[in-house]
């Protein structure tokens, strides 16, 4: 059968995709990139929060469309499936079938009974990727247990489940011998990585066997929780040489009491701290974080304390977005929601502070040499696009754009001499292929 397949949300999202990408094309499944051709459509959602939930439903009422022609089935799995299975299949009768995360043990026995053919265990299938080739996204647990007032995330993922060094180690071998060079690991929360399987935070244990694996360059980490940042795993990234000190560490906030009331682990205190300690382990840092602004009840004193946060602790990169509702969590009965204009004005001037740290923080880089690895070159101009250690994928914090005498393909890596800085961009020229 020629199926359609669209991913959804997050590179967590992504990643079950690409397996089940891989259940198909193992099952003698046909994928198509044109609609129009496909028998069927399989739809990967996030449920996260409302602006992806609406892209989710926009995406599968697309979709349905499709139901004129030569489309069969349509399919939606992932997150949305998880939390609104029941209501979902009341309102969007055009869907065949809905399949929450809950059910992915079955999900071969249920996409058989749906597209025929056998197809392997998801937890076994062989991954598709569809990212580019020299970058590649491992999974290294599933869930959360932090239990956020804010999030639903353990509502619909469940609690934290690492999965065994071995199986990553035999995963990311597999990535390497693909052409991965770039290995960037995640969970909802990478820094617990270990503790229900081995008694321990483990992530150093973790980094320490993917830093052998031939092939790989860079092994970056993502989603990272601040108090368990400890001196052990500092001390062991700092003796990995392609482990990158990239340090993704969502804050969301910086005052004590707001901190308190979205039950986040640790004090402002403890996260000057830590910033102090991984700039003292590490020559360059590169640090970035996330906020949420016009959480329940946030005074304008608490926003100016995380404006001034943000003015000191100079991040590298950052990102925020607004406090939205989010149902059956315990932030949805809090009193004192604060108004949506207010939530905006405050996510603007939060931003604007940030363009300017980092236009600062880019210009340091003037005059310096960037390795940088290649993402793709524009047509029209002729300018080279890549990333350096700075620059997590997914146009998360910007691009190195840069002229090159000399052809280079993707994934290559480049030495480039930085020559201008724009608030979230690198300007430069390639000096040496590596």
């Amino acid at each position: 059968m020629k199926i359609g397949f669209i991913s959804l949300g997050c590179s967590k999202n992504l990643v079950d995709s690409e397996k089940i990408m891989g259940m198909l094309k193992t099952g003698g499944h046909e994928l198509v990139n044109d609609p129009n051709e496909a028998e069927a459509i399989i739809i990967n959602t996030c449920g996260f929060i409302e602006s992806a939930k609406q892209e989710a439903i926009n995406t599968i009422l697309e979709m349905a469309e499709y139901k004129k022609g030569n489309l069969k089935k349509l399919i939606v799995v992932g997150c949305l499936a998880q939390r609104y299975k029941d209501d979902l299949e009341e309102e969007l009768p055009e869907v065949d079938c809905f399949i929450a995360i809950r059910e992915y043990d079955k999900l071969n026995e249920i996409l058989c009974r749906e597209l025929g053919n056998p197809l392997p265990k998801f937890s076994k299938a062989q991954r598709l990727k569809t990212s580019k080739k020299h970058t590649g996204y491992l999974k290294i647990a599933e869930g959360c247990s932090n239990a956020c007032t804010y999030c639903a995330i353990p509502l619909i993922r469940g609690g934290n489940r690492s999965f065994p060094i071995e199986k990553l180690v035999e995963e990311a071998k597999a990535m390497a011998a693909e052409g991965v060079k770039e290995l960037v690991l995640i969970a909802q929360d990478t820094t617990k990585y270990g503790i229900d399987l081995y008694g321990e935070l483990s992530l150093y244990r973790l980094l320490e066997e993917m830093n052998k694996i031939e092939g790989l360059h860079w092994i970056r980490v993502l989603y990272m929780y601040p108090d368990e940042i400890d001196d052990n795993l500092l001390q062991v990234m700092k003796s990995l040489d392609k482990v990158i000190p990239y340090f993704d560490i969502p804050l969301q906030h910086i005052n004590n009491d707001v901190l308190m009331k979205m039950n986040r682990r640790g004090t402002k205190e403890d996260v000057l701290a830590l910033i102090d300690k991984i700039r003292e382990t590490f020559d360059r840092p590169i640090l970035r974080t996330t906020f949420i602004v016009g959480f329940p009840q946030e005074s304008e004193e608490q926003f100016e304390e995380l404006l001034e946060f943000v003015k000191t602790s100079r991040w590298n990169s950052m990102g925020a977005f607004t406090y939205s509702d989010e149902d059956d969590t315990k932030a949805i009965n809090f009193a004192g929601k604060i108004a949506e204009d207010i939530k905006n004005e405050r996510l603007a001037q939060l931003m604007e502070l940030q363009k300017e740290i980092s236009l600062e923080n880019n210009r340091n880089l003037i005059g310096e040499t960037l390795e940088v690895i290649v993402e793709g070159k524009d047509a029209l101009n002729g300018k080279y696009r890549g990333r350096s250690v700075y620059n997590a994928p997914d146009d998360v914090d910007g691009m190195v754009v840069f002229d090159s005498d000399f052809d280079l393909a993707m994934g290559d890596f480049v030495d480039v001499k930085i020559e201008e800085a724009l608030p979230y961009d690198l300007l430069g020229k390639a000096i040496a292929k590596k």
